[in-house]
This record gives structure tokens, C-alpha cells and sequence, in this order.
């Protein structure tokens, strides 16, 4: 019984954090533009909808990895707040690579050099950092406490 109970926090813990991500997300690409939206109700509902197109997204892309990861942190008991956020960011830039939103936009300049790092890689990082710790506030600060005799 207690297995089902965690099961149901795993999945209410993965589906706010891919809320979550999706939200940073969008704040990372159209926050910039958040002073504009505020006057705007039609730009309001874009951006709510880009947070919301974000969440599912991210759900699509990284369910396989993400069920990996949710298995061998249970079996583990892995409870540490660092490694589920550097978990998140490490899935989101695999996803965001192999997705292949990686691929440099840049063309040759001789006014200056494009990033070594692009933004969107950036926010791509920030979203797994945040899915890592929101997932790690709901479910994983008690991974494997299921199987613990009371």
C-alpha cells in the first residue's frame, strides 16, 4: 500500500515539476518582453500558452529518461538536493541537444565571435535545474522511505 501511495507522489511530484520547467522557460525566452504583455491580455494568454506548450514538451521529450532516473533514485534512496538538480539539468540538455535545438544559428562574423555558450542552452539548464528541484521538494527528499519498516 505504501508503494501505490508513492507512486501517486511520484507522479503528482513529475507532473508539477514539468509545470515548473515549462515556466522557467518561458520566463527565459519571453520574460524580456514581460513589461510589453503586462498592458496586452492577448499577449498574456500567449505567454501562458508558451508555458503551458513548454510544460507538454517537456513531459514528451523526457519520460523515458525521466523514469529511469525516478527508478534508480528509489532503488537507491538517493536523497541529496544536488544530485536531483544536477540530474534535471543534464536530462534537459541531453533533450534539448537531441532534439536538435542545439544547432549553432550563428554565421561567420568578423565583428565578433558568437557565444561559447547560447542563451537557449542556458535557459535549457535553468529548466533542469528547476524540474530537479521541484521534483526533489514533493518526492525526492523521501526516495526509498517506502520500503523502511515503521
Amino acid at each position: 500500500m505504501r508503494l501505490l501511495g508513492r507512486i501517486f507522489v511520484i507522479l503528482f511530484a513529475l507532473w508539477i515539476a514539468t509545470m515548473a520547467a515549462g515556466l522557467v522557460w518561458s520566463i527565459g525566452l519571453l520574460g524580456a518582453q514581460w513589461p510589453a504583455v503586462s498592458g496586452d491580455v492577448g499577449d498574456r494568454v500567449v505567454f501562458w500558452g508558451a508555458a503551458f506548450v513548454a510544460s507538454g514538451i517537456t513531459a514528451s521529450l523526457l519520460f523515458l529518461p525521466t523514469l529511469i532516473a525516478v527508478v534508480v533514485a528509489e532503488a537507491f534512496s538517493v536523497r541529496s538536493i544536488f544530485i536531483y538538480a544536477l540530474g534535471g539539468a543534464v536530462l534537459f540538455l541531453i533533450a534539448y541537444q537531441g532534439a536538435g535545438l542545439g544547432r549553432s544559428n550563428y554565421e561567420e562574423s568578423i565583428d565578433r565571435a558568437p557565444p561559447p555558450v547560447s542563451r537557449e542552452f542556458q535557459i535549457a539548464a535553468g529548466s533542469g535545474i528547476a524540474f530537479g528541484f521541484v521534483y526533489w521538494l514533493i518526492a525526492g527528499r523521501k526516495a526509498g522511505r517506502w520500503r523502511e519498516r515503521v
